[in-house]
């Protein structure tokens, strides 16, 4: 079959959304993503920013049916090309508790049913790789089961996608699992490339956090600064890239966000110098990045209801600090337009818990092949959303959205654990 020239971009549905990474590669592949559903007001904030054109529901899986989907997002009885997502995978994760019996893993299953009661052409699982392996694999075997039950054609083997492999400059493997609906031709997955982007073509760029004390308070501020790698540029929007279909967005290119400022003593600063770059900082056990290699997985840290703590950050491959929201982005192929919450550990989590755009991109590209599509660039630019969005703190956020402000566990610490958290951190942060 001969690709057509796309008349309407296809239109996708992005469930387990949080801030939108792969709501943004499958954007960039030429769909519309037209609802994302997040259970946590404050990611569906900052997915409502970022997505204007999209339906932000906040609402657990659990407690929708397609039907609802289609009924908020306005779709009538249009029939859907493709539902992606990656189910919170806190259960499966090799460096977590790793029980086939977690509470969490229900999830899954709700992923199944909203997508054989969605019914779209396509879809596009995500997980960590840790699902493939031991007796995860017997869950995953039986996750096949239930999508083929439910009329959909899955494509086997699975495969774990590195990031790196497909322009992101981290080392992040990921599993993806795609199926079509019998009508449907499977697609393919994509092939990774030889082609490897540095830390120094992502971050080399950017200026020092540490030399805006407006930073101290702000996420964001005013600076000049030029940029040459073909990858920033890009992700700056200073540079056309062909393989981008997503909608351009209109924000000030001289404007540094989600980069506020974090505090070290001047020990940990003269530990971090001391370290050479790719090694690990002995006492904090921070990874120090080397300019002409890739970016360690960026990690999410704890929820609410664990604690709320910070996944230990890299060190910066030149300065004496730990990388910024924006530097991480950055790693994580987020186009500087896409901004975060204000607060770093939102901001951290919502990049740790999220696809790298490039390898959502990837995947995305082949279930466009499949269709027979070419994507279509669009014909206007959007306006990004309110930047109180960014700053909703939990109330806030439910109120936005009418949900229970409970929504997400919070946990109840002692001040003995607090106390014990705090000194096992003293020596880096100030």
């Amino acid at each position: 079959m001969q690709p057509t020239k796309a008349t309407a971009r296809p239109i996708g549905v992005d469930l387990f959304a949080g801030a939108g990474g792969l709501s943004l590669g499958f954007e960039q592949a030429g769909f519309d993503v037209v609802a994302a559903v997040e259970i946590d007001p404050i990611h569906c904030a900052t997915h409502e920013y970022n997505f204007p054109q999209s339906k932000a529901i906040c609402a657990s899986v659990v407690d929708l049916s397609g039907a609802d989907i289609q009924r908020i997002a306005g779709l009538g009885h249009t029939d859907i090309d493709v539902v992606f997502g990656g189910a919170p995978c806190q259960g499966f994760s090799m460096i977590g508790k790793r029980a086939l019996d977690d509470a969490r893993n229900q999830l899954v299953f709700h992923y199944v049913r909203l997508v054989r009661e969605l019914n779209p052409k396509y879809f596009v699982f995500e997980n960590v790789k840790g699902l493939t392996l031991g007796k995860h694999a017997q869950f995953l075997e039986e996750l096949v089961d239930a999508l083929t039950a439910s009329g959909y054609k899955v494509l086997l083997p699975y495969q774990v996608l590195n990031a790196a492999d497909f322009g992101v400059p981290q080392d992040r493997k990921r599993l993806f699992l795609i199926g079509a609906r019998a009508d449907q031709v499977l697609p393919g997955y994509p092939k990774a490339s030889s082609h490897r982007t540095t830390v120094w073509d992502a971050i080399g760029d950017l200026p020092n956090a540490d030399d805006f004390a407006e930073l101290e308070e702000s996420d964001a501020t005013t600076a000049r600064w030029s940029t040459r790698s073909a990858y920033a540029r890009r992700l700056r929007c200073l540079e056309a890239d062909a393989t981008d279909f997503s909608y351009p967005r209109l924000f000030r290119k001289e404007l540094l966000t989600s980069s506020l400022r974090t505090s070290h003593t001047e020990r940990s600063q003269a530990r971090f110098l001391a370290t050479p770059p790719g090694e690990t900082e002995p006492v904090s056990r921070f990874k120090k990045l080397h300019p002409d290699g890739l970016c360690n997985t960026l990690r999410a840290g704890t929820d609410s209801a664990r604690g709320a703590f910070t996944s230990p950050r890299p060190i910066h491959p030149t300065l004496p600090r730990v990388i910024t929201v924006r530097e991480a982005a950055r790693l994580h192929s987020y186009p500087d337009w896409f901004r975060f919450h204000a607060t770093k550990w939102h901001g951290f989590r919502q990049i740790g818990n999220s696809v790298p755009p490039l390898l959502g991109r990837a995947v995305a590209t082949q279930i466009m092949s499949a269709l027979g599509l070419v994507p279509c660039i669009p014909s206007a630019p959007l306006q990004l959303g309110m930047d109180s969005l960014l700053n909703f703190q939990m109330l806030d956020a439910s109120r936005h959205f009418g949900v229970a402000r409970n929504v997400i566990a919070q946990r109840k610490r002692s001040a003995t654990s607090r106390d014990v958290y705090t000194r096992s951190i003293e020596e880096t942060y100030a």
